[in-house]
């Protein structure tokens, strides 16, 4: 039977693999400024999980996974489509895909609702509390341990995989995409593999973490860390450490005040990037005033 240490270990090390993974990608995402696609993506895939639902009969089924992956790819290139070809803003582009195939998915559970057990807050709010009693079972009886762990996992070797094979290519479309095209790189293909990276990611996540707690893993600790530095290997080291602390601490937090994990996840998350647009700023008037006193002094 596990303890309260082992099912905090596994519950602490799944969340900061997510906020490994979530962190890598959301970096490329804020220099594109399209940080907040992962939201339009967590919400767009709902159709294709009440599809994968009706088709396979449970919601921890493999076309679940496959349905809700495919709606993911759709809604990036929808919103690429309506950026590029329509002319139409990005905010505006992602606003329109993720309310439209939103309601799409919420019409689905409506029409089926008299068949099937599924909400829209069942499947984009988890609670990664029970993760812990969510266990691999092999065929033969034995347990590998909680099975969100081995999905995030295997998300996180996908996501670095990704992000070695096209560091270069990423570095160079996320500062300046035009003249990555002028030198031969294949910008749309790049930012496809990134979006449908993200779409991954988010889908295997939010069952354990929830949706809310995946976009700010995708958004805070990058907006956080770029409050503190520019350059971008420091931005993702910055990015990777505020993860996980975020994960620890927010755990922590949690356990003390007996309160939803996956929101004190967020809200650690929050105070952190307050926290540093006061320090960052006070340091900026500290500089600043120094570089003034420096010059009155040589004059």
């Amino acid at each position: 039977m596990m303890t309260f240490d082992q099912n905090a270990f596994l519950i602490i090390f799944t969340a900061s693999l997510i906020a490994i993974s979530c962190g890598l990608l959301g970096v490329f995402m804020m220099l594109r400024k399209m940080a907040m696609t992962g939201d339009a993506i967590s919400h767009a895939v709902l159709p294709g999980i009440v599809i994968g639902f009706l088709v396979s009969g449970t919601q921890r089924g493999l076309e679940v996974i496959v349905g809700a992956g495919i709606l993911g790819i759709l809604a990036t290139l929808m919103i690429d489509w309506l950026r590029k070809k329509a002319r139409v803003q990005l905010d505006a582009s992602i606003g329109i895909t993720f309310t439209l195939l939103f309601a799409i998915g919420i019409i689905l559970i409506s029409a089926f609702a008299y068949r099937v057990d599924l909400d829209q807050e069942c499947v984009l709010y988890g609670e990664i509390a029970y993760l812990p009693i969510d266990l691999w079972i092999t065929d033969a009886g034995k347990s590998l341990g909680p099975r969100i762990m081995w999905l995030a996992i295997l998300n996180l070797i996908l996501v670095l995989s990704f992000i070695t094979l096209f560091y270069k290519e990423l570095k160079l479309t996320s500062f300046d995409e035009k003249f990555g095209v002028v030198i031969g790189i294949p910008a749309s293909a790049i930012n496809l593999g990134l979006m449908s990276m993200v779409s991954y990611t988010t889908v295997s996540s939010f069952e354990a973490v929830g949706a809310i707690l995946v976009v700010a893993l995708l958004v805070v600790p990058p907006a956080t860390a770029f409050l503190w530095t520019r350059q971008l290997r420091q931005l993702i080291q910055l990015t990777l450490i505020i993860g996980i602390a975020v994960s620890l601490l927010g755990y922590y937090l949690a356990y003390l005040l007996d309160s939803s994990i996956a929101g004190m996840m967020v809200t650690v998350a929050g105070i952190i990037f307050f926290v540093s647009v006061g320090l960052t700023r006070y340091r900026s008037k500290i500089k600043f005033g120094t570089q003034n006193e420096a010059k009155a002094f040589s004059s």
